[in-house]
């Protein structure tokens, strides 16, 4: 949700986790669409797709997951709400 919702906002963002899902989930999409955010082609990505040094900005999503790795300029710790009510994803974008 992070790249569509930061697109829609005319950034110009890359999002990619350390354990990437197979598809986004449902609700996800739901919630993406229901904020007017085209999802066609979105599909969760490895971090290890891209050099970090190339981004201005690097955040974490936080979800529990360490990236000891990867410089982070900040962490919003948010829960992830996979598996959760649609309401907790509307909560989370």
């Amino acid at each position: 949700m992070a790249e569509g919702i930061a697109k829609f906002h005319g950034h110009d963002a890359k999002s990619a986790g350390t354990h990437p899902a197979n598809n986004i989930a449902s609700n996800a999409i739901t919630v993406l669409e229901n904020m007017g955010i085209d999802t066609e082609g979105m599909k969760p990505k490895n971090l290890t797709l891209f050099d970090v040094s190339d981004f201005d900005l690097v955040i974490s999503m936080g979800c529990g997951v360490e990236c000891p790795s990867v410089r982070l300029d900040d962490d919003w710790q948010l829960e992830d709400p996979v598996g959760q009510s649609i309401a907790v994803f509307e909560e989370t974008a």
